[in-house]
């Protein structure tokens, strides 16, 4: 069976630019597949290689085994993309857009049921005969989403689908792509929130530079970084830790300890008895184990609030 998605030795360049070096990728069939990177990566360029937006200079991408540009109408009909950008036509209703968009696609009034359910699972319904102009930004990202799906494309890119919308819509945003994927669909997200990747994804490329840096399971991905961090309260803030201890504090607020401890080198069993018998009590503690942030910040050398 081929990949929902495969990339293979793409390049790319805007001038000067090499936006695209020798891409290698494949996004397994049925995959809720991560793509992280920071600024620059590649990844929107990627992505409208994909889409047919933009042609690569060597290399080749399918989609379900269709050639983006040998086969581009089968390619085409099996990807739906979701831009980060809220762009529409003014001078149609959500309706009109979707019968529109759809018959691109050579589909008819038959599609209409599938339009019809759209605007009801996206919360549409009420909107359906009102002008894209006059919808509010939330409403017309909903519209984004109906636009990628109306045609039943087997695999969905969702570009930064939840930047810039409330804590509401970005959880309805997840239930309904949640659903999509459990009723098969593959799902590629790129996303700036990194614990939205951390709780949704299976599998995770991240790009820096124009190249593939790592691709891997979450799990696998994860494990690359041997740390947790351990937060103590202690009963008082005046007592000198053993330099054992003291060298694995980041942090120190009143009688609040943060300790960055390797997960095979610093039991945590010992740490607690040698804060123990400094003569500190612990009135509590929690463990939190290392995240995508961490891992994303070895691999590409940026801090996450830059990603995407």
């Amino acid at each position: 069976m081929s990949a929902a998605v495969s990339i293979r030795a793409v390049h790319k360049h805007f001038g000067a630019l090499h936006a695209l070096n020798d891409v290698s990728l494949e996004v397994p069939r049925g995959s809720f597949f991560g793509m992280l990177g920071p600024n620059g990566a590649g990844k929107s360029t990627l992505i409208n290689i994909m889409s047919g937006l933009v042609k690569a200079d060597t290399g080749s991408v399918a989609i379900m085994g269709h050639d983006v540009v040998g086969a581009y109408r089968q390619s085409r009909h099996a990807l739906g993309v979701v831009p980060q950008e809220l762009v529409y036509d003014p001078f149609f209703t959500v309706r009109e857009i979707l019968v529109l968009q759809s018959g691109y696609f050579g589909h008819g009034r038959e599609n209409h049921a599938w339009i019809d359910e759209l605007l009801e699972t996206l919360t549409l319904s009420d909107k359906a005969d009102t002008n894209l102009h006059n919808l509010s930004g939330g409403m017309k990202r909903r519209v984004l989403i109906a636009q990628a799906l109306v045609h039943k494309p087997e695999v969905v890119v969702l570009d930064e689908p939840t930047a810039g919308v409330d804590v509401e819509l970005r959880q309805a945003l997840w239930h309904f792509t949640k659903r999509l994927h459990n009723d098969g669909r593959t799902i590629l997200l790129t996303t700036h929130y990194l614990e939205e990747a951390e709780a949704l994804c299976e599998q995770i490329a991240v790009l820096n530079r124009g190249q593939v840096v790592a691709v891997d399971s979450k799990q696998a991905l994860l494990a690359r970084c041997p740390y947790r961090t351990l937060h103590l309260t202690v009963d008082r803030a005046d007592v000198t830790l053993p330099d054992a201890i003291q060298s694995l504090v980041v942090e120190t607020l009143g009688n609040s300890i943060t300790l960055r401890l390797h997960k095979t080198d610093d039991p945590i069993g010992d740490v607690l008895k040698a804060v123990q018998v400094a003569g500190l009590e612990v009135i509590d503690l929690s463990i939190e184990e290392a995240g995508l942030e961490e891992v994303f910040l070895a691999l590409t050398g940026q801090p996450p609030e830059v990603a995407l």
